[in-house]
């Protein structure tokens, strides 16, 4: 594989990142949805004027994973928005984690997984939540190497379908017990 760079976003990435994140969730998700409910959600959910307002947030921070100067995937965060009763203003949420199946088990997911973890803790232990798909027991699987562990579920809507998500947190208290380095 070629040399891999793992960068912070810029305002200039907001094209090429919502493009990403919109291929890749297609790439994983596309058989589970209606073709026009599908549609609709990736034109929201991955607007670039959406991606751009993100990238300008000062409380979001982003990540872009290049390839022969190509955005291979990308890392967002940000406050949490989880729905669970135990979210704090504190908490820090992995809202976005993907990259293309061709960069995928090779360690660069770990690399990206390091600087999320480094920015969401950067102020300090404090909450994190992940919110994973139920049938995603791979990304599961990687998250509890990483200390987190079940703490809820809830639906994800995409047009008709309602997907069962669950909630997934590592507590500050866990971070003086556990190192962050790589969860495989």
């Amino acid at each position: 594989m070629p040399d891999i760079m793992i960068r912070r976003a810029r305002p200039d990435d907001a094209s090429p990142l919502a493009a990403l994140g919109a291929r890749t969730f297609s790439d994983t998700f596309a058989h589970l949805y209606d073709p026009t409910d599908l549609a609709h959600f990736l034109a929201s959910a991955y607007a670039v004027e959406k991606m751009a307002s993100d990238l300008a947030d000062p409380a979001k921070a982003a990540w872009v994973v290049e390839a022969r100067g190509l955005a291979v995937g990308y890392a967002q965060c940000g406050p949490c928005e989880l729905p669970h009763d135990e979210v704090t203003p504190q908490s820090r949420e992995l809202k976005r984690f993907y990259l293309l199946k061709a960069w995928q088990n090779g360690g660069t997911g770990t690399r990206l997984f390091q600087e999320t973890m480094a920015w969401m803790l950067e102020d300090g232990p404090r909450d994190l939540w992940i919110g994973v798909w139920s049938e995603n027991h791979g990304a599961q699987r990687f998250y509890r190497r990483a200390g987190f562990e079940k703490v809820g579920e809830y639906g994800f809507k995409v047009g008709s379908t309602t997907d069962r998500e669950f909630i997934l947190c590592r507590r500050a208290d866990s971070f003086s017990h556990k190192p962050i380095s790589s969860p495989a």
